[in-house]
């Protein structure tokens, strides 16, 4: 990989570390130091994803205008000046629930313009060949981050209390030198037309494209699916198994680490393969293993086999979560112009994420329910298999990606 990518690959390893001790850091603080009830603490993880189907259309086409290096820079500085105000505040005893709302809000919107600029940016410095490779690379820096994550999180918190979020604010800072050093990467879309008229280029691409319409149908399936079983995964180890926190936190580091796993092998089978067609197999893969639940209902099994079992189904969940990750974007990145890239981009990020907050609100509403007619071990299990049986529906748009790409080509 050129000079280029690394820069950017050195800055989202150390910024992806960074944001693990916030999100363990934040809850912390909301507990322990304004003692947030459980719906506040709720609110504030919201916020995390207001952003997205608020400012994603608008952001696109506002990263096809600007300078995309600029635009980067900008946002690490607005995520390291809004991370760095929670512990000032927290330091003169001024923190409160608005404020920290309110710095979780600008973490978020900022997030999402970095997010969707340097897609385009990765599209324009490494070729089309290697963005599979270039696409694992970050996915696996993100996945080392979130193995590491809470064991850094809680060490530093231990430590340093508040004032631990200001590894996340140095990070963003790294990043934002990272990106600096790079080469110019000027304005890489199209500048014209109104902000209607670009919204417009965004959602009629995701459209009319039939291989980005199917990516985007099935990524939408497996959104709705997917947010159903993890959010009701600590319930079902925590209520229905009895699991300690501990015990769950191995479980979690267990899953993360088999999606480094898969991110390090996903090169190797798209090229074998084709990305198309792995990302196609990986989702029903990923949605599948999530049957592995229902063994922790096999009798006799000892009292370690519920912890053992859901580490397992979890690890294989998240190995071929992050092929369909990294081969979902390849194809997509592959597929659009640069100059219309960040636009189609957010279009389709508005859809296909914005969908995850009302399947998360369902998921737990549905177990509610369940639970007044059925013990909450069984409420849960059946809610997380309707999730499951969702997201293996996303194999009906997603198989034929493959040979429509098989097809175009055309032997010079």
């Amino acid at each position: 990989m050129n000079r280029q990518f690394n820069l950017l690959w050195a800055g989202q390893t150390v910024s992806n570390a960074g944001d693990r001790v916030t999100l363990f850091v934040v809850p912390a603080l909301l507990i322990f130091a304004l003692h947030a009830s459980p719906f506040q603490v709720g609110l504030i993880s919201t916020a995390q994803y207001l952003a997205i189907p608020v400012l994603s259309l608008v952001a696109g086409v506002l990263a096809d205008r600007w300078d995309l290096r600029r635009l980067l820079i900008a946002c690490d500085l607005l995520r390291l000046l809004a991370v760095a105000a929670i512990p000032l505040a927290y330091w003169q005893g001024r923190l409160s629930l608005p404020l920290l709302f309110a710095c979780v809000v600008v973490i978020s919107a900022a997030t999402v313009f970095f997010n969707i600029g340097y897609v385009p940016a990765l599209t324009h410095i490494v070729p089309a060949e290697r963005l599979v490779a270039g696409n694992s690379r970050l996915e696996t820096s993100r996945m080392t981050a979130e193995v590491s994550g809470p064991a850094l999180g809680s060490g530093l918190y231990q430590l340093l209390g508040a004032a631990s979020l200001l590894v996340d604010a140095a990070s963003y800072l790294f990043s934002a030198l990272c990106i600096r050093a790079m080469q110019p990467l000027g304005r890489l879309g199209g500048q014209t037309g109104s902000l209607r008229e670009r919204l417009l280029v965004g959602i009629r691409a995701n459209w009319r494209d039939p291989v980005l319409r199917r990516c985007t149908a099935g990524t939408l399936l497996a959104n709705i699916g997917g947010p159903v079983f993890v959010t009701q995964l600590p319930v079902l180890a925590y209520n229905g198994w009895g699991l300690s926190v501990g015990a769950f936190g191995t479980v979690m580091t267990v899953g993360a680490a088999g999606a480094v796993a898969g991110a390090l092998v996903a090169p190797a089978v798209s090229r074998r393969l084709g990305p198309a067609r792995t990302m196609s197999w990986a989702m029903p893969a990923h949605s599948a293993c999530g049957l592995g639940v229902l063994a922790m209902g096999i009798p006799g099994m000892g009292t370690a086999a519920p912890a053992v079992i859901l580490a397992v189904t979890l690890a294989a969940y998240m190995f071929f979560f992050a092929w369909y990750n990294i081969c979902s974007q390849s194809v997509r990145q592959a597929r659009m112009p640069i100059a219309d890239q960040a636009v189609i981009y957010a279009a389709y990020r508005t859809v296909t994420w914005g969908v995850i907050p009302v399947s998360a609100f369902i998921g737990g509403l549905a177990v509610t329910l369940l639970s007044h007619s059925l013990d909450i071990r069984t409420a849960v299990t059946a809610t997380m298999l309707a999730g499951t049986v969702i997201g293996l529906s996303a194999f009906i748009p997603l198989s034929p990606v493959q040979p429509m790409l098989e097809r175009e080509y055309v032997p010079a």
